[in-house]
Order: C-alpha cells, then structure tokens, then sequence
C-alpha cells in the first residue's frame, strides 16, 4: 500500500496523472495559465448592483401612468327662445258660424268652423280702390280658372262673393300671372295691391277653394 502511494504522489507531481487544476470545467488548463486582476484576484472586478431608475426622469414614457385630469366643467349652452307670436284673432264684428271673414285694414283672412273654430288665417292683398263695402255676403260662382280685367292676367281658384260698382266680380284667387311673371311678391301680401279682388298664395287660395263652395258666408269688415 505505501509503494502504491507513493508512486501515485510521483506521478502527480510529474503530470503524468490528471489533477483538479485540469479539469475540463474550469475553461483553462492549468493553474499557470488563469491571469490575475491587479489586486491578486481571478476574473473581472464585480460590477455594481444597477441603480433603480428615478421616477423623475422622462427615458421611459410608455412607462409612466398620468395623472387623471379633472373634469372639465360642462359648458352651458346658449339657449335662445324666440316669442311666440300669436296669430291675430277673428274680428269681434264679424258675426258666428261658419264663414269666411276678410279685414280691410289688416289685409288678412280667416276661415272660420261652425264652431267658431279658426282653422286658418292668412295675409292677403286687396284693393287700391274703395270699391268693396264691409258686410256679410254669400259665394255666388267659382272658378279654377279665370282672366282679369283690362289685361291684367290670369288667375286660379277664383271664388266670388259680390261685384264691384263697374259690376265686374269681386272675390278670392291666385297672385295673377302677366306675361308669365307674378304681378306681386308673396312678401307683398299683407298690403293693398290689387284692382279690386283678394290676391292670395297658392296655397292659401286651394285652402279657400276647398273651404267656400257656393253660398259660403263671406263677411267684410
């Protein structure tokens, strides 16, 4: 045992056997071939732990969490209120019942129910001569189509209640049309425009058309 020992010491220390310093997990082979670092120690000098980043810093944006923004405060609208502007009511004077009632001096129309129910009310354009007198009158002849005096064009919807004092028929229809043009604006309604009879929108004029068949009640005021 001890010739066997120490042939195996002999060995080692000639290299002919392998020893720790060989082993291939260490990355070098042999004790003479590891460097050492300035201060005496193997491998790199131990760096620093890293330094947690400061919050006040901007490096990292999509990291940073903002702060909720108050709420802004809500904006009060501008409410505007138009006034209402009633229409004018049915003259006092103008009797009851169903008729249709027209005002010299406001320029205006009213159909009026049985019930004395306004179903409608409308501005108008009458005449420029004194040639139709307040008072109740009755729906004598109509028609869809007419033509008016002295060339003064065509008009539709042409409901008559009287005549004026040349006899010619006084009553309700379109703005006549001269030479394809309107004799009057619709804005002109309203005011006194015509030779004798009621101008009225087209509209307005279907509505009484359809309102004043033959002895419908007309009353003037």
């Amino acid at each position: 045992m001890s010739l066997t020992t120490t042939a195996v010491g002999l060995l080692g220390g000639l290299g002919v056997l392998p020893s720790a310093a060989d082993d291939p997990g260490t990355g070098a082979s042999s004790a003479s071939e590891v460097a050492l670092d300035p201060v005496g120690r193997t491998g790199a000098e131990p760096q620093p732990a890293p330094t947690p980043a400061d919050d006040s810093t901007d490096s990292d944006a999509s990291q940073q969490v903002a702060e909720p923004e108050e709420p802004a405060a809500p904006v009060e609208a501008e409410v505007s209120v138009e006034p209402v502007v009633e229409d004018p009511a049915v003259p006092d004077s103008s009797g009851q019942g169903r008729r249709v009632v027209f005002s010299e001096s406001e320029q205006r129309v009213w159909l009026v129910d049985a019930g004395d129910t306004v179903l409608r009310t409308y501005l108008v354009s009458g005449s420029l001569t004194d040639n139709l007198q307040p008072g109740t009158y009755d729906v004598f002849s109509r028609s869809e189509d007419a033509y008016g005096i002295d060339d003064s064009g065509t008009m539709k919807w042409f409901v008559r209640f009287t005549r004026g004092p040349s006899g010619a028929a006084i009553g309700f229809h379109t703005i006549p049309i001269d030479d394809g043009e309107p004799v009057q604006t619709k804005a002109q309604l309203g005011t006194e425009q015509s030779h004798g009879c009621i101008r009225q929108k087209t509209k307005d004029a279907k509505r009484m058309w359809a309102f004043a068949p033959i002895g419908t009640t007309v009353v003037v005021v």
